[in-house]
């Protein structure tokens, strides 16, 4: 995934939600993009899916389906990775139109910065780079890492796929849920197993900054 990616962010022009004090995991994480609703209406009436065939794809009932397409709830981000994996697209494709295939077969997306798509929750506030492109094999992500503690989480995170990170300011602490933590510095990496419970919390003064890819 991206899982987290997708992580993942796991948006405020897209995502409007609150930063708070709350201990929460990413997979509790209340995310409200924008018309996300009317969006999830219109991949499924393009596919020609029944409420009931989302379900069976998604492992959402029909009624919270129903609930998110027509804004009567803001979805948790676990509900959003199990609609992206389900109707087999990525986060991006959630908040963008519809677009025909391209003929060409050449693809890029220029991403300035500061002008990635950001989704802030209580631990991570993300910044999707490349969001522009729909059907991309991976998801890259930069993300300010607000967690001070591994308590500020309520469980481990994890989602389906592989994950890189790339720490590019600051100082971090890796979690992961079969090796000891592992302090890394700028431009220390790691690559794992993101259905491996992780988590990222800073130990520098500042917040740290890392670049995460997931795939």
């Amino acid at each position: 995934m991206s899982e987290q990616a997708e992580f993942l962010k796991r948006e405020q022009s897209i995502f409007s939600i609150e930063r708070n004090k709350a201990q929460a995991t990413q997979a509790d994480e209340t995310v409200e993009p924008l018309q996300l609703g009317q969006r999830v209406k219109e991949i499924r009436q393009t596919r020609k899916l029944t409420l009931e065939e989302v379900s069976k794809l998604t492992g959402l009932s029909r009624s919270a389906i129903s609930k998110i397409e027509n804004d009567q709830i803001s979805p948790t981000f676990a509900a959003v990775t199990k609609l992206v994996n389900g109707l087999g697209i990525d986060i991006p494709q959630l908040f963008s139109p519809a677009k025909g295939k391209l003929a060409a077969v050449g693809r890029r997306d220029v991403t300035l910065n500061g002008m990635g798509k950001p989704h802030p929750t209580p631990t991570y506030e993300h910044e999707l780079l490349a969001s522009e492109l729909t059907g991309k094999k991976m998801i890259p992500y930069r993300t300010t890492i607000c967690a001070r503690s591994f308590d500020d989480f309520h469980d481990w995170v994890r989602h389906e796929g592989e994950e890189f990170l790339l720490v590019l300011s600051g100082q971090v602490n890796l979690y992961t849920e079969f090796y000891q933590p592992v302090e890394l510095n700028e431009g220390d990496s790691a690559y794992y197993d993101a259905e491996m419970g992780h988590a990222v919390v800073s130990t520098s003064e500042d917040d740290a900054v890392i670049l995460w890819v997931t795939a």
